[in-house]
């Protein structure tokens, strides 16, 4: 199997079902019986396979992890309650107090609050920067450096990196790259192939399948070397390539108790199988939107990597096969024709998400950002003019229609 779609669908399951089902039924069981005290010794210790607590582990949450680790051709998958325990449970995992890790501030409204307030008061060291400028980078790298974070397209900038480049510096200094990928998931973004050592992202978002349920992935490539890692060097040398995954499994994972649920990982395994003819159509919709209202007088402005007059286009076409995913920016003239041109939505629902099968629309100045002084929103590229418009699966013809109509009002 090649495609990426018959591999979500045919992925065989760990074990084989009793009754012969075709899907991973739900298990919501916490506890899992043991034939003999000797067996939940050795499963407790790591060494023979078997679930005991659905915190740790669940066979419906591993079948989902198996399937992605399927169709991405990683070397491990950990699925969480949710994109932001994937990232903290990763910084968590490989950085200590002083460890630094290098950034931008083009970033997730949370991921920002998480880097900045959450984890900098422990003591991790966040380093913001020009992640599209090699020279400040590198620059910026030392001894305690642990990590190049990243996003393959900001939310909501939209600005696209050069993962290769990227790729080359991690790869000079040893240190981890790690990619968000939540705008542009294993369907659009390969990120092995790019150098990615480690893919964290929301799967809440495409992999849900129309927002059914809130999860997280986090992707481990096998591409880096934990002996290099400060903090996980000595593990290193006990479970070798096995590191993150063990290193997450056996104490931060369970520890901090993010995980995924039976039901939700249930369904974003259906979600899964669909990701593709979703994507496909929501990208070329999103699309067909954004040059539209490039050519009309009344928008400001238009961002959406995927258009030919984007300084990223080019990136597009390499890194993401064409796909720009299905989020898009575009600006009025003022706030209140921002709230204007929402109110007078037909369609379109004012709502907060991405890739829902719905298409949603969001204010991102007054409500994900709305934490922040008008200083930092300025430095994060946040206009009180932007509008987001995360495009999803309705007839094109409809939304453009709805989006005209309420243009007219301004």
């Amino acid at each position: 199997m090649k495609g990426f779609t018959t591999k979500a669908i045919h992925s065989k399951f760990l074990k084989e079902d009793v009754h012969g089902s075709l899907h991973m039924p739900v298990y919501d069981s916490v506890a899992f019986e043991f034939g003999k005290a000797e067996d939940m010794e050795q499963a407790f210790l790591g060494k023979k396979p078997g679930h005991v607590y659905t915190r740790i582990t669940n066979p419906t949450v591993e079948n989902l992890e198996q399937k992605v680790k399927n169709v991405t051709e990683s070397f491990g998958v950990a699925a969480f309650s949710s994109g932001m325990a994937a990232i903290s449970n990763l910084i968590i995992t490989i950085a200590e107090k002083g460890s630094n890790i290098i950034t931008t501030k083009n970033l997730f409204g949370n991921t920002y609050s998480l880097f900045e307030r959450t984890l900098k008061p422990w003591g991790l060291e966040i380093k913001y920067t020009d992640l599209t400028d090699c020279k400040k980078v590198s620059n910026l790298i030392d001894k305690k450096t642990v990590a190049i974070f990243f996003e393959t397209i900001t939310n909501p900038q939209l600005e696209v990196v050069d993962v290769g480049m990227l790729s080359n510096i991690s790869r000079e200094n040893k240190i981890l790259l790690v990619a968000d990928t939540t705008l542009t998931p294993p369907y659009l973004f390969k990120s092995k192939e790019f150098g990615v050592d480690v893919e964290v992202l929301s799967s809440t978002k495409y992999i849900s399948g129309g927002a059914t349920s809130v999860g997280g992935l986090l992707i481990d490539n096998g591409t880096f070397d934990w002996n290099k890692n400060n903090k996980l060097s000595k593990d290193a040398e006990k479970f070798g390539p096995f590191t993150l995954i063990m290193k997450l499994k056996r104490e931060i994972y369970r520890n901090l108790g993010a995980c995924m649920s039976p039901h939700n990982a249930y369904l974003q395994s259906l979600g899964l199988e669909t990701l593709s003819l979703r994507a496909d159509k929501s990208c070329a919709s999103a699309l067909t939107i954004a040059e539209y209202l490039e050519k009309d007088k009344k928008i400001e402005s238009v961002n959406y990597p995927g258009l030919k007059s984007s300084k990223y286009y080019e990136l597009v076409k390499k890194q993401f096969n064409g796909k720009a995913g299905a989020l898009l920016t575009f600006d009025l003239g003022s706030k209140k024709s921002c709230f204007k041109f929402m109110n007078n939505l037909k369609i379109i629902r004012r709502a907060t998400n991405l890739h829902d099968n719905k298409t949603l629309i969001i204010h991102p100045s007054s409500t994900i950002f709305c934490e922040y002084s008008e200083e930092l929103k300025s430095e994060m590229n946040i206009r009180d003019t932007m509008l987001r418009l995360a495009v999803g699966i309705e007839d094109i013809e409809d939304l453009l229609n709805d989006i005209e109509q309420s243009l007219k009002i301004l």
